[in-house]
């Protein structure tokens, strides 16, 4: 395939997952408020952050790795050793369920039964729930690797909205029910997500559509593990790449879900403090999950298939390493501008947004606090997500295990600042902790990058560097909200609160209007690639 065409299909696949998450995530926003007024604090601390932990940690430990080898390199290979290979990911899920089962279980404090029932048959259920989704893995990576725009965000946006369907229902006929409500509705979660996957691919493999593009598999059959005559079982490229993710994985985690891991293992916040925490980090990552990650996803499928892992700049195809550079260049600004717009209308507007979603239980306390540092790590996601998938799609085996001992050092240094910070400022010492942390993987994936360019005339982290003018209106535009908050927000009735709304309103067009003047090249680069395809249907 064409690089060309490949950033097309690649574009296509992010726009398409930012706009159908935003409608689909919409609707759960709103179920979601619903339930955050009937539930306690409490239980929704030892949901969201005990039991989600454990369905991460599982599936990460379980996938992540397999997932980052099996989408490096071209769709052109042999998929039934690839297949073959992605069906482990089923018995690794089983031992990490059964063994942190009996972690969270039998190790870590058990909530009170008065407050939190039936907490057994939750860990049980959340872990049987990861056991369930990775049933889906090799659909998933064969929908991920052949840029199927519509099908992931489909199917997740499906499940997530059967799940709080459910969980609203449950909620207003049976709220004694306590951890069952969760229990139920995250294995339909998991089973409608992987349905969904199943039911696509066998209406599609052997369709006229399938036999069009060459589809490299024709059966569902061929999705099961197959022992080929002659061959090894697995491609052991393929594997050894596996083990040195796995590696890594481990110690990503670690990085991501650090703050959960301190609250459930060292106990330096109650169950209800770790609940506004959840529902504030949830809040606060909306951006992030619908507009940063479906553009890290997709563009790190772009440049493991444009770019050659493992060869220097010299090496590879220069009108590839041109377009690569363009692409990651603008790439880095558009994030950036998403970022520091969220910083500095965030701070101001925190307060606000959390009262509208959750009333006086999330807007009083350390919930607005929490979500303007939460403003400000937003912007270090945003740089971070790009810069490492860049850099995990170009490495070679030997440069990803040297990077696992940096992880290494990083996970034990991060989780020692967040016990600090944490007893020093509370939860927002989470936030900060976190802070460090991406700013610290910034700098190392910025480090790569530089390198790998230095020896040619490209210098895409010139994205990281916004024009002048726009800093100033952006600065502006800060300094005008807070003091708009100061004086019309958020207890002196509903007209304060327009007025304060619309001087935000105002200050975000001048910012909008400035973008679209100082920066073209981006403009251009969105209108062309991103909203292409949506302009062609208008006209």
């Amino acid at each position: 395939m064409a690089s060309q065409d490949v950033l097309s299909q690649t574009t296509r696949l992010a726009s398409s997952s930012a706009l159908l998450q935003v409608l689909f995530r919409a609707v759960t926003f709103g179920l979601n408020a619903f339930t955050l007024r009937h539930l306690s604090p409490e239980l929704l601390g030892v949901v969201n952050v005990r039991l989600t932990l454990l369905y991460s940690t599982v599936l990460f430990l379980a996938r992540e790795a397999f997932r980052r080898a099996c989408l490096s390199g071209s769709t052109k290979r042999n998929w039934t050793k690839t297949i073959n290979l992605l069906w482990l990911t089923v018995p690794l899920g089983v031992f990490w369920s059964v063994f942190l089962g009996l972690v969270w279980l039998h190790l870590l404090e058990v909530p009170d039964p008065s407050v939190v029932p039936h907490y057994q048959a939750g860990v049980v259920a959340f872990g049987l729930s990861a056991i369930i989704e990775l049933l889906g893995e090799p659909f998933w990576v064969l929908a991920q690797a052949h840029l199927f725009v519509r099908l992931k965000v489909i199917a997740e946006s499906l499940s997530v909205v059967s799940k709080c369907v459910l969980t609203v229902i449950l909620v207003i006929l049976y709220p004694q029910w306590g951890l069952y409500i969760f229990s139920l509705a995250q294995l339909l979660y998991t089973s409608v997500l992987v349905m969904c996957y199943i039911i696509y691919f066998g209406m599609f493999l052997g369709s006229p559509e399938a036999t069009k593009k060459s589809f490299p598999v024709t059966r569902m059959k061929a999705l099961l593990p197959k022992v080929v005559e002659d061959e090894t079982f697995l491609n052991w490229k393929e594997a050894r790449l596996t083990w040195s993710f796995f590696k890594q994985s481990f110690l990503k985690q670690i990085l991501t879900e650090g703050e959960r891991y301190v609250m459930t293992f060292l106990n330096v916040l109650n169950f209800g403090d770790q609940g506004v925490y959840d529902i504030v980090n949830n809040l606060g990552s909306l951006v992030a999950r619908f507009i940063f990650l479906p553009i890290e996803e997709s563009f790190y499928v772009f440049f493991a298939k444009v770019l050659e892992r493992g060869k220097n700049v010299k090496d590879q195809k220069q009108d590839d390493i041109a377009m690569a550079a363009n692409v990651l260049e603008l790439l880095l600004k558009l994030v950036l501008l998403i970022g520091l717009t969220i910083t500095v209308f965030g701070y101001a507007f925190s307060q606000l947004a959390l009262d509208i979603y959750g009333g006086s239980m999330l807007s009083s306390g350390t919930g607005p606090n929490l979500l303007r540092c939460y403003s400000l790590y937003v912007l270090f996601l945003a740089i971070n997500g790009v810069t490492e998938c860049f850099t995990f799609a170009l490495m070679c085996k030997e440069e990803v295990d040297r990077y696992n001992f940096v992880m290494l050092a990083l996970s034990f240094t991060f989780l020692c600042i967040s016990y600090f910070l944490t007893h020093w400022h509370g939860s927002v010492g989470f936030i900060l902790a976190n802070c460090f942390n991406m700013g610290i993987r910034i700098a190392h994936s910025t480090h790569y990058i530089y390198d790998y360019f230095k020896e040619s005339t490209y210098r895409p982290l010139t994205g990281l560097l916004p024009s002048p003018v726009l800093i100033l209106v952006y600065v502006v535009s800060g300094v005008i909200t807070v003091f708009s908050e100061v004086f019309f927000c958020c207890d002196k009735g509903w007209m304060a609160r327009l007025i304060h709304v619309s001087i935000g309103a105002v200050c975000f067009a001048a910012t909008i209007i400035t973008m679209f003047c100082t920066e073209t090249k981006l403009v251009h680069f969105v209108r062309s690639q991103f909203l292409s395809r949506y302009m062609k249907k208008g006209t």
